[in-house]
């Protein structure tokens, strides 16, 4: 029997370690840029063209390389960054695994033109699916400019499952952030085609934070608070932001040793730390970076490397959240008094000082109220209920209020019933019955009426949901939908990240009812919103909705229609503890089992519940 294991060739060990590193555009983006700060550059470009699909295009002033260097940089675990296992725990650069450029090049076709300052000549390379196609000497700048085109050319089922151009841009543009907040020192720039849509010059970390996501409407220098701290274990710096401008989608960033990191635990600290402080559903933003010693980490976890190990976990923890706290404290976040003084009246000084008298107190010293002398005055008060006695008595109604009363037995008659038909996975009412006009509103959230087998509890909020769901989406689907005018239009500042993610959302708002138009570049004019919305709190909509397309990411228009539909029935559904009228009740009864799905709102909760009459007697034993 033959041998059955053998080494797989490069071609194919490069595609696979691709798989893991190289997972969109953003990732080589990400790569190149890290492997360019690694190289000492105090300047970077980054040029994309179609959201990286077609070009990602890279270039520093760094050191560069020799010609040797410039074909080894392609060959799988070929760095310059460490040479030992020992160094694993001594990181200061970015990269070390060397599978950045040998995984690139196995996907995409890449070009590369690199020169030592020292050197007269530069070396550019021609590398695609891991074949060489051109090595030569070459007139270039000092530095290396890394050229990737036709990303997943040779991988066609990859490049399918790329999303949309305004998906994959906003991942390159996170990228992009997480490393330019941790390098203020380097200038960057960052062209979308010809579009050159960051300048971002050398600057301390405040300016850079302000730089990246200030708009004309809103500057966020103003929104945060610094925090510091240093001991033995770990030094803390960065920016968090005040409680009053906390949002759904805020800016939230860890940093460890100029890297950036996701960790669940820290970002628990943070927001504890704002209990009580900020709205359950809001976020606070943060930029917070943390320096420990390298041997109290384990970067060597994912080949993202965004994910790290500390040996000192809950000690950092508490640190962290003793020092946002007295960030917090001391800068005094809560809102003080404003005393607004613009319409406010001018009280007059009294100049006349002299004339200034205690005041003074008038009684009658022999006044007794205890004197048997005294007599109460006689009122004629009986006269105003002359002529009552000959009015009619009032007699109870027939159906005694809202619920009615049974005249047989003098109880509260029932309502005519639904059938019930049992069914393996869900309740289904039956619509050949029909309720009675008497419904009954149980602390202001639950509807409660009679059908055959018992009674019915229906919440009223998910009831309407649902309703609204179904008729907005159907207004989307068809474009039917009605707008209201407003007098005085709404305007939404946005940065370019939320900006793409308006841009997939615009049509199907515009098919529900909105009227948009654009004042400038990330600046949106809301100038008429659906009819069944109130002008409050439209903004914060929109800015739920893009939270929303950010975090789904989906290219389904039927998936981004139902979210924005959804978003828009929770904002213009009656609330839990809003009174109702019968009628008021009655047509949502009516109208939520005339809809397609009157069990569950949209996200899946349940609307209403039935208690049998066998279980109402078990109650009673």
């Amino acid at each position: 029997m033959s041998d059955i294991i053998h080494l797989l060739p490069d071609s194919v060990a490069n595609q696979i370690a691709a798989g893991e590193v190289i997972q969109r555009p953003a990732s080589v983006l990400k790569e190149l840029v890290e492997n360019a700060i690694d190289a000492g550059a105090s300047y970077i470009q980054v040029v994309i063209k179609d959201a990286g699909r077609t070009l990602i295009q890279v270039s520093d002033n760094g050191k560069g390389m020799s010609e040797t260097d410039a074909r080894m940089a392609f060959e799988r675990h070929a760095t310059s960054k460490i040479r030992e296992a020992s160094d694993l725990f001594e990181l200061r650069t970015m990269g070390f695994r060397g599978e950045a450029l040998a995984s690139i090049a196995a996907v995409a076709q890449v070009e590369m033109r690199t020169r030592r300052h020292e050197d007269e000549l530069g070396v550019a390379v021609e590398i695609a699916g891991t074949r060489v196609f051109k090595q030569e000497q070459v007139m270039c700048e000092a530095g290396t400019t890394f050229f990737v085109k036709n990303l997943f050319f040779n991988v066609p089922a990859r490049r399918r499952f790329l999303k949309s151009d305004n998906v994959e841009k906003s991942h390159i543009l996170t990228e992009f952030y997480r490393i330019v907040l941790v390098n203020p020192s380097i200038e960057f720039s960052f062209f979308d085609g010809d579009e050159e849509m960051y300048r971002l010059p050398s600057s301390n970390l405040k300016m850079r934070i302000d730089a990246l996501f200030s708009s004309q409407k809103k500057k966020i220098q103003q929104q945060l608070l610094s925090i510091e701290t240093a001991n033995g274990l770990v030094n803390i710096v960065g920016f968090i932001g005040k409680p009053e401008f906390a949002q759904k989608s805020a800016q939230q960033y860890f940093f460890v040793n100029g890297r950036y990191m996701r960790h669940p635990y820290f970002h628990k600290a943070v927001t504890l730390a704002y209990n009580q402080l900020i709205q359950a559903s809001d976020n606070p933003s943060y930029f917070i970076y943390f320096e420990v010693d390298t041997h109290s980490i384990d970067i060597n976890i994912h080949p993202t490397k965004t994910e790290i190990k500390f040996e000192n976990e809950q000690a950092i923890w508490s640190i962290l959240s003793a020092t946002v706290k007295e960030a917090l404290g001391k800068f005094n976040v809560l809102p003080s008094i404003d005393f607004d003084r613009e319409n406010a009246p001018e009280i007059p000084v009294n100049r006349n000082i002299e004339n200034i008298k205690p005041p003074q107190t008038n009684f009658n010293p022999d006044y007794n109220p205890f004197n048997a002398s005294y007599k109460r005055p006689t009122l004629d008060w009986e006269k105003l209920y002359g002529g009552f006695e000959k009015d009619s008595a009032v007699k109870p109604s027939e159906d005694f209020g809202e619920i009615g009363v049974n005249k047989e037995n003098q109880i509260p008659s029932t309502v005519e019933h639904l059938l019930i038909e049992s069914e393996p996975e869900q309740q289904k009412l039956s619509l050949s019955d029909e309720f009675q006009s008497a419904n009954f509103q149980f602390k202001s959230r639950f509807i409660i009426t009679g059908i055959k087998s018992g009674m019915l509890i229906i919440d009223q909020h998910r009831a309407h949901v649902r309703i609204l769901f179904e008729s907005y989406l159907k207004e989307i689907e068809l474009h039917t939908a009605h707008s209201q005018q407003l007098i005085f239009p709404e305007e939404i500042e946005l940065n370019d990240d939320d900006m793409l993610h308006f841009k997939s959302i615009e049509e199907a708002l515009l098919a529900v009812g909105f009227n948009l138009t654009f004042s400038t570049k990330n600046q949106v004019s809301i100038v008429g919103i659906p009819s069944m919305l109130s002008a409050s709190g439209i903004v914060q909509l929109l800015h739920e909705m893009i939270e929303n397309v950010r975090t789904t990411a989906t290219d389904s228009k039927q998936n981004l229609y139902e979210s924005i539909a959804l978003a828009l029935a929770k904002s213009a559904s009656i609330k839990t503890g809003q009174v109702l009228t019968q009628q008021e009740m009655s047509d949502i009864i009516d109208r939520l089992f005339a809809c397609q799905n009157s069990n569950y709102t949209p996200d899946g909760k349940s609307i209403h519940t039935t208690l049998t009459q066998n279980e109402l007697l078990a109650k009673f034993g």
